[in-house]
């Protein structure tokens, strides 16, 4: 399946907040309660919410896309950096700070696993990070979501530390992972 892969635009907030509803709940443990899941997606990743993302200067999203025009296909997976200082103290604790960058989203559609898009933008978004002169780039995922875990350690992503996530009433463990810049890009 070939992908287009380009920086996202306000006309792409409903089709994210599509993809985000499809995606979110992947990421999250199996004891993890739907409702829950649905809530924050509501709250987090709603088509209003992602306009907001997409107009926020500390911001920049990816997405790989069908088809070679802009709103010519579906989008198939998306990445959200995040060029500001980690507000957690946990994060905080293990990263450069104004230095390092947050890879705060990074999900494929399912329709897409093990096809190689997520990782092309995975790519394009460290390759944007380097260019952007950011020491590290870092994000949290579940500790339950191993999957996820290979996938940002093949893109050189390592555990350096924890921090809490709250899900609804219910508070998940994220192991937080960061990635030098310098690592060879993967091929």
């Amino acid at each position: 399946m070939k992908a287009t892969i380009r920086e996202a635009t306000a006309t792409d907030a409903y089709a994210l907040a599509q993809l985000a509803a499809v995606t979110f709940p992947l990421a999250c443990p199996p004891s993890s309660p739907m409702a829950e899941i649905a809530a924050f997606v509501t709250a987090n990743l709603s088509q209003e919410v992602f306009a907001t993302y997409l107009a926020d200067p500390v911001r920049v999203l990816f997405v790989a896309q069908e088809g070679a025009v802009e709103g010519d296909g579906r989008l198939l997976a998306y990445t959200m950096l995040v060029d500001a200082p980690p507000s957690d103290s946990d994060v905080a604790a293990v990263v450069f700070g104004a230095e390092a960058i947050e890879v705060s989203k990074c999900y494929a559609h399912p329709d897409v696993h093990g096809t190689g898009i997520g990782g092309q933008v995975m790519q394009v978004s460290l390759d944007w990070i380097a260019v952007h002169g950011k020491r590290q780039a870092w994000l949290g995922v579940n500790s339950e979501n191993v999957r996820a875990q290979r996938f940002y350690a093949k893109h050189g992503f390592a555990i350096v530390g924890t921090r809490s996530f709250q899900l609804g009433k219910k508070v998940e463990h994220d192991y937080v992972m960061v990635r030098p810049q310098g690592k060879l890009t993967v091929g």
